[in-house]
């Protein structure tokens, strides 16, 4: 072969190898890691699971194609929070989703360089996990649930809905700011409400029987069931335990309804599962998340089980059956 022939041919190859490792780097199957708080026989968690994979599925990413998604599920336990937390970050993922504030804690302290996307978290700025909604900063963007003053107003609904109420039991979750932040919301206008306050800690569905059955022996009595993963865990046995001391109940989010809870009132916590497959695809092809506005939500729902009260004797009022987005009869 001729020198000039050489030449040519390696400098052609050489062209070539920026395109090459180009449609190399392009070809890599990327890694999303998915921490959810619910059981991994909960309906509601696999429902909003394929919510996401659907989406990110219409944007291009097929699981065991050209991306692998890493699910796991932490039943409410903060244990398990962090031990698949630290399983994760061992996985090197390109991104992680997480759904609710306490899994967004534990994972924000574990890492501060792989991008997080967030999904149903409480007031992400007065809880400290970004600097503000429109620039984030950081590793961490997402989908807000609810700023801490809607908490306020689940009481503002009970008394509405029960007006003869004079105590109240506030279900919360005391280990996480975002259960105390939901309180102290709820504390602030409870005096003009003329109800007195009595924070349960929901930590074991045993411990709960036992504060509830202790809370309903006196008259006059209500429920605020503020948003943990706890909570949402046992929601079941939390609507249960309600209808068995006829007690009513202000839940934060719909599911509880659909469980036999009595009235919620609450953004849609599905709704933002599609578009955080959407920063997922942004951040993929190159986006930071610090550049990538949170985004609250711009509906609440007001849900009503009109069969559940009837079972407590309660006839809910006009004006707030009026207001209703939905009633389950």
């Amino acid at each position: 072969m001729r020198r000039r022939e050489f030449i040519t041919i390696l400098g052609g190859s050489a062209a070539m190898w920026p395109l090459a490792a180009r449609a190399q780097q392009s070809d890599r199957v990327r890694r999303i890691g998915v921490l959810l708080p619910s059981t991994a026989d909960d309906p509601a968690g696999q429902a909003r699971l394929s919510l996401f994979t659907q989406a990110l599925q219409r944007l291009g990413w097929t699981d065991g194609r050209n991306v692998r998604i890493e699910t796991r599920w932490g039943s409410g336990d903060p244990d398990r929070f962090r031990k698949y937390t630290a399983e994760m970050l061992a996985l090197a993922p390109d991104v992680i989703v997480v759904h609710t504030s306490v899994i967004l804690a534990t994972v924000q302290q574990a890492t501060q360089t792989v991008p997080i996307v967030f999904v149903s978290v409480i007031d992400p700025v007065g809880a400290g996990f970004v600097a503000s909604l429109a620039r984030p900063g950081g590793n961490i963007t997402g989908f807000a649930l609810f700023e801490f003053g809607v908490s306020g107003k689940w009481l503002s609904l009970l008394k509405e809905i029960a007006p003869s109420i004079t105590r109240a039991a506030v279900l919360r979750d005391p280990s996480t700011a975002v259960g105390m932040g939901q309180l102290g919301a709820i504390q602030a206008v409870a005096p003009s409400l003329g109800i007195e306050l009595n924070p349960l800690d929901v930590r074991n569905e045993a411990a709960l029987k036992g504060a509830i059955a202790e809370f309903a022996r006196a008259p006059n009595g209500g429920v605020i069931v503020t948003a943990s993963p706890t909570a949402q865990v046992h929601r079941e046995q939390i609507t249960t335990l309600m209808a068995r001391h006829r007690l009513p109940a202000v839940y934060p989010v719909r599911n509880y309804v659909d469980v036999g809870g009595l009235i919620s009132y609450g953004p849609n916590q599905d709704a933002a599962f599609a578009p955080a497959a959407s920063y997922v695809d942004r951040i993929l092809k190159g986006e930071k998340p610090a550049d990538l506005p949170v985004q609250a939500p711009d509906k609440y729902e007001l849900v009503i089980n009109l069969k559940t009260a009837k079972t407590l004797g309660l006839a809910m009022p006009p004006t707030v059956l009026g207001r209703a987005d939905e009633v389950v009869e």
